[in-house]
């Protein structure tokens, strides 16, 4: 598998004018786009817009449905393949290499963009004021990138690159809301599985299952995941995933059989002192004196 570490090498295979930085580049794509015939991986964050009407996009082991979507958000390392691909409009590409990066505070605030571990078919999906906006900040960014570059470029850039990532952010939620019956029926399954996990007797055997694990009987990305849930409910997964358990601890201590010790490594919790802070947190009051005052 092809894996690159400079962006010249990346235009250069593909046709690309040569990159007016080594570590910044941008490529406008006019009706047709391809990155390479065969899956990829690189150093570099990607954003992409664009209005696909044929070709294919693999994103780790995810095929994106062309039907839909028009920004796409690439971490470095992550396994992509773009292969003719053919726009119903004009469409860009950024590549951000990580040392690019270095130094900015947006080198750490990038993380906290949950968009870039989404799945190809979590696309953001733009109205066009939106698309407006976005292409907005990319000429902008153009402007500066084919000038001649000063020291105050690498600024500029990565200003509007941030403000990019805000707006996609703010449009992300949007969505969210806009496709409400959609995350509805992310929370029920959600629900479900955690269901399933615990009567299949999963807690006793591998612990508390991971958002990761749930995200994966959902086939969605655990950012996805999250961000949905916090979205409609104000909680992230884990907070979800810590409500059911602690529900179904109130309902274990009304058994007198059961010591307090006991029902919290049948949910799954190896740390006695740790289940009891999360229950006096979510309940009131320890587990302890919930149990004493179920039989009082």
């Amino acid at each position: 598998m092809k894996h690159y570490k400079s962006l010249s090498e990346l235009h250069r295979d593909n046709g690309f004018p040569p990159p007016e930085s080594p570590l910044f580049s941008i490529y406008q794509c006019n009706k047709t786009c391809s990155i390479g015939d065969r899956e990829f991986t690189s150093d570099f964050y990607m954003i992409g817009f664009k209005k696909l009407i044929a070709g294919v996009i693999l994103y780790g082991r995810t095929k994106y449905d062309h039907e839909c979507g028009s920004m796409l958000f690439f971490k470095p390392g992550q396994i992509i393949a773009m292969k003719n691909l053919e726009f119903d409009e004009d469409g860009f590409l950024l590549f951000i290499h990580e040392d690019f990066l270095n130094g900015h505070p947006l080198r750490n605030d990038i993380r906290k963009y949950h968009f870039f571990d989404y799945e190809i078919n979590e696309a953001l999906h733009l109205s066009p004021k939106e698309e407006k906006v976005i292409w907005e900040f990319y000429h902008k960014i153009e402007s500066e990138y084919n000038n001649n570059q000063d020291e105050y470029s690498r600024e500029i850039i990565l200003a509007n690159i941030d403000t990019i990532l805000k707006y996609s952010q703010r449009f992300y939620k949007r969505q969210f809301l806009n496709r409400a019956e959609i995350s509805g029926k992310i929370v029920t399954r959600f629900s479900n599985a955690i269901e399933t996990y615990v009567s299949g007797g999963l807690l006793e055997q591998q612990g508390l299952p991971s958002v990761s694990y749930i995200a994966a009987q959902l086939n969605i990305s655990p950012g996805y995941l999250s961000d949905v849930l916090k979205q409609e409910s104000g909680k992230t997964a884990m907070d979800h995933i810590h409500h059911y358990l602690i529900t179904e601890a109130k309902n274990r201590l009304a058994n007198k059989e059961q010591s307090v010790s006991e029902i919290a490594y049948a949910l799954g919790f190896e740390n006695l002192s740790y289940f009891s802070r999360l229950f006096k947190k979510e309940v009131g009051v320890s587990p302890v004196s919930f149990k004493r005052q179920s039989f009082n």
